[in-house]
């Protein structure tokens, strides 16, 4: 049987990297059922020279587009085919367009684990009718909605695959940090690109603001139309329906606040437990997603467990899927864990 290794890029949080081959395992295995036909036969953590690996066999040989499709997993370093004794470095060529930096400047407190925010994006994305590449054509991108982004991690992992971005969150200060940070990065790196904050109004009313930004690669980019799109309203989610159109996004990725109050104006006030929200939530994200669309949500198991979740996607017309364990130990106060539901295409 042909055998693979795959070096784990270190964790900055030493507590996820304690995590982080059992969490590579279990996104390979969603890897190989969605996206290689189970040509993943089995996983194994591997100490080689006195560093870990991930290794696996597959039932044939991996193609260049399988390597590429692998390149993504969110904390591989760098892959090998196992000859022997021998590491033999394979081409990786991995969806990213954008520098790094998209994703690892921002540091402030709160911010999810960039590593995990990929491969939370991953696994929602695989499970949806498009996969993780999309359609390739004109005018044909991705588009990904978190509607609590905070500061925007997702957002920006979504940009760095090429997709289009939309985020909604009702915290005024997280919706300041990430405009001028976006902003900012964009005019750093010198990229063609509009963006500007207009209010949304409803019957006069003001509901909301409206950040909007398109920008490409290259002037020759924007001029041929390869442009990429983000908008991110700060407002209720509970109102999401207000400002997005039904139908409107591929994916819906969201890591749920945890470990502090929270809450919406819509609501009933601020609670620890993310459960409550979400019921209000769900059935107004479901309506967002196109046809054949996932929604990946994840959450603090103490605040609520995974079958109580499951019924609230289940009742909003969403096929739960049957994921591997993705549940890790976070601090004293968060085990977090991870789970996927398919909108019937």
């Amino acid at each position: 049987m042909p055998r693979y290794a795959l070096l784990i890029l270190p964790a900055f949080n030493r507590v996820y990297g304690e995590s982080s081959v059992r969490l590579t395992r279990s996104e390979l295995a969603v890897f190989s059922t969605y996206g290689l036909g189970g040509k993943v036969l089995a996983s194994e953590e591997t100490t080689i020279g006195g560093v870990p690996y991930v290794t696996f066999e597959t039932s044939e040989p991996l193609t260049q587009p399988d390597i590429s499709l692998l390149s993504n997993l969110s904390s591989v370093y760098a892959i090998f085919g196992i000859e022997g004794e021998l590491l033999r470095p394979l081409s990786m060529s991995s969806l990213d367009r954008l520098s790094s930096d998209l994703i690892t400047i921002q540091k402030y407190a709160g911010k999810t684990n960039e590593h995990f925010t990929k491969l939370l994006l991953n696994v929602t994305l695989l499970a949806g009718a498009k996969g993780l590449a999309g359609a390739k054509g004109p005018g044909e991108r991705l588009s990904v909605f978190d509607p609590l982004c905070g500061r925007g991690t997702t957002l920006n992992q979504a940009l760095m695959y090429g997709y289009d971005a939309y985020g909604l969150d009702v915290d005024g200060k997280d919706f300041e940090a990430y405009t001028g940070f976006i902003k900012t990065w964009l005019r750093n790196k010198r990229l063609k690109h509009t963006a500007e904050i207009v209010p949304v109004r409803r019957e006069r009313a003001l509901v909301g603001r409206r950040l909007n930004v398109t920008f490409g690669l290259s002037k020759e980019a924007v001029k041929a139309g390869d442009v990429q799109h983000l908008a991110v309203v700060n407002a209720d989610t509970l109102k999401s329906r207000d400002f997005f159109k039904p139908r409107s996004f591929d994916a819906l990725v969201t890591d749920t606040p945890y470990g502090v109050q929270h809450g919406s104006k819509g609501g009933g006030g601020l609670s620890r437990s993310p459960m409550e929200l979400l019921r209000q939530a769900v059935p107004g994200w479901a309506e967002l997603l196109r046809p054949g669309g996932a929604m990946g949500i994840s959450w603090n198991t103490y605040g609520g467990k995974s079958s109580e979740l499951a019924q609230i996607l289940d009742g909003a017309g969403l096929q739960v899927m049957d994921y591997p364990d993705f549940e890790h130990w976070v601090d004293q106060a968060i085990v977090r864990d991870i789970i996927v539901a398919r909108k019937p295409s």
